[in-house]
Parts: C-alpha cells; structure tokens; sequence
C-alpha cells in the first residue's frame, strides 16, 4: 500500500471517530452540555476539534494530487455528507459567539484557513462546492485573527499548540492564495514585530510534549513574510552556525518513550514537524549553499526517526500523518 493510501484511509477512519473525544469547550448553561457530534457536527471526530480539521485537509489534498487514489470516491463520499450548510452552520454558530473568541486559537484557526485554502485549490464541481460551504466558517476566522493579532503584544514560542509562528505560516497559505491582502498585511506585520529582531537562537527544546521545533517553525514562517534575500540575512542572524549543525538540538531527532502517552507521542510530531521545516529551508538557500546539504541531512534524520509510527495507537495515528504528510510535500 502506498504512503498516501495509508494517509488516507487513517483519516477516513477518525474523522467521523466521536469517541475518544477531548472537547475545547466553555459551558454558557445547562443547554451546553451535548455530545461532540452536536456541537460540531462537521468536524467532531478525530479525539480533537482541530485534529478532525486538518484530518479533513489531508484527504482533500490527497484528493486534489491523486484523484484516481484507490480511496478518492470514499473521500468524495464524506466531504458531500459532512459540509453540508446545515451542518456548517452550526460549526459558524458556535465558533461567532461572542464568548467563544478563544475557541481554538490560534492552531485550530489556522488550520481551518489551511483547510480553506487547499479546497480552493480543488478545479471540480465537488471541490468548489465543498469550499464554499466552509467559506462562512473561514470568514469567522478571519475576523478572529484580524481582532487578535493588533493585541497580541508579544508572540506565543512553546512547541505546541499556542504557537504564533505555526499559525502565521498556515494562515498566509490562506491569505496569499485568496489575494486577501488585509489578512496578510496584519499576519506579516505581526510576525515582523514579534520575530525580525531575533538574534542567535539557543533552541532549547525539546520540551515533553512538544510538537512543534519553536526555532524552526520561526525560521519556516519568516521564510515566507520575508523575500529571498532578506530571509537569507534575517536566517543568517538567527540561526547562524546551521553549516556547524548547531545548536545541536536542532539536528538531534527527539525520543519517544511511550507512543500511548499523548503528551509524549507529540514528539514524533516534532520529528516530523522539523523535517518540514528543515526541508523548506533547504529550499530557499541558494543551491550552492553549504547549509542545504545539513538541513537535508537533517530532516532526513527526522523522517526516519518517525515516520514509521504514523500508526500505531490512536494517541497519534489521530493527527501525525497530516505532519507527516506536510513533510513529504516541503517545497
């Protein structure tokens, strides 16, 4: 079976998946207090709200790659039962309430913009529907963002879901791709503001329960605020002994004790993440550059140390191959 076979029908079997189920969820009254599916009737599997979002990104870029992908027509199933307008609508209810602002920001944010993003993509009937169905929920989104980020005074770097830098690159993936140049214009300005200045990065990580390389996901979002040769010079500053493979924390592919454990089987998403990552910045230093060849060495340290345990336990088989497969496609 192949790689994107595999992806595929890991996702077809968890998105739709209730139970085990971690819910981010306020109670406002009594009338709360209700099932996954009935809060979220789109996006309720996958043991997390944001895990079934980008489970979905997965398939639908699977779809759009390989459209005779032996799974395509479950795929095309699902997306025509799930994104449905009455079943979006209660996803945009739930997500616009007023009290809700907090409600998965910003990786469940962000990813959903990604989400938006890849559907717009799609050249088919099914693909524009399917995209403009999700179009209202991204609307609400977007008007997170462009209310959160002029307060966001100083930026987010744990290596998990919180992380700033992580959200700013997938949801310029969004705003570039729709020409939505006020969305861009705030997702840059913040990053300028919170990252331009930064200066020989220690990389202290990884933390426990890290998915997320907080250096490296810094350098892979201001590789795509900044232009070429200013993310060259901004790289040089902040990573500058990357040909000594240092910090060398950064080149060392994480341990995984306990892939049961969903706090600790998090860092085969840090693998994974970091190849992507290292992958990216390979591609946007000049060819005869000595650092390619250490960053491609590098991320191929990562894919090996994890990609095998793509499946497993459902604590990662939920969400790792969507990393995984962010990886694979690094351009």
């Amino acid at each position: 079976m192949s790689l994107d076979s595999q992806f595929a029908r890991l996702a077809l079997s968890h998105v739709r998946r209730e139970y085990p189920n971690k819910l981010d969820h306020v109670l406002l009254s009594s009338d709360d207090l209700q099932s996954p599916s009935q809060l979220h009737p789109v996006f309720y599997g996958s043991f997390d709200w944001h895990s079934c979002v980008h489970g979905y990104w997965l398939m639908a870029t699977l779809l759009r790659r390989h459209p005779a992908l032996p799974e395509a027509e479950a795929i095309r199933r699902l997306f025509d039962e799930q994104f449905t307008a009455e079943r979006m609508s209660v996803e945009v209810a739930y997500a616009a309430h007023p009290s809700r602002r907090g409600f998965e920001r910003p990786y469940g944010w962000a990813w959903l913009l990604m989400l938006q993003a890849e559907l717009n993509r799609h050249d088919t009937p099914g693909g524009r529907t399917w995209a403009a169905e999700l179009q209202p929920l991204t609307d609400v989104f977007v008007g997170r963002f462009l209310a959160f980020l002029p307060n966001a005074t100083y930026p987010i770097r744990v290596g998990t879901h919180f992380n700033t830098a992580f959200a700013v690159r997938l949801a310029l993936e969004y705003a570039d791709g729709t020409g939505d140049t006020t969305l861009a214009a705030a997702l840059r300005d913040a990053a300028r503001r919170w990252y331009l200045a930064d200066r020989d990065c220690q990389a202290w990580e990884p933390s426990g329960d890290d998915f997320l390389s907080s250096a490296l996901m810094e350098a892979e979002c201001m590789r795509v605020v900044l232009d070429g040769p200013a993310f060259h010079a901004w790289l040089d500053a902040f990573l500058p002994r990357i040909a000594d493979q240092q910090p060398g924390t950064l080149f060392t592919p994480a341990f995984v004790s306990d892939r049961t454990d969903g706090k600790i089987a998090h860092l085969d998403g840090l693998n994974l993440s970091r190849a992507w990552c290292w992958r990216s910045i390979a591609r946007a230093l000049p060819a005869d550059d000595a650092r390619v060849a250490t960053a491609e060495r590098a991320a191929m340290a990562h894919l090996e140390a994890s990609l095998p345990h793509v499946a497993g336990d459902y604590m990662g088989e939920h969400w790792l191959a969507t990393f995984a497969l962010l990886a694979l496609l690094a351009e």
